[in-house]
């Protein structure tokens, strides 16, 4: 069994993920093997929350080239997790925003 700190590799900061924190809805990047219920578990155990739902998207690298040379970034998964109403927010980001 993978570990919850394995599934979450990173939160996601932008402009538009910070806007959404303050009605309790985060970004983060995971694994790209980990499933919904995985990832509910792995934020409920890391950050002592609730999670009402997971919604996931796989992203594709995008296309870069460096002179004659073209390659790919990295492909991601990242997951949109929303917590119940009367769980306390995530402290993480509460100084970001």
């Amino acid at each position: 069994m993978k570990s919850p700190y394995d599934i979450i590799i990173r939160p996601v900061i932008t402009e538009r993920s910070m806007e959404k924190a303050g009605d309790k809805i985060y970004s983060f990047e995971v694994a790209r093997d980990a499933n919904k219920i995985e990832i509910r578990e792995a934020v409920e155990s890391i950050f002592k929350v609730g999670v009402q739902s997971v919604n996931t998207m796989n992203i594709q690298g995008k296309m870069k080239r460096m002179g004659v040379h073209i390659g790919r970034r990295p492909a991601r998964k990242k997951a949109i997790v929303r917590l119940t109403a009367q769980s306390k927010p995530i402290e993480f980001f509460e100084g970001m925003v």
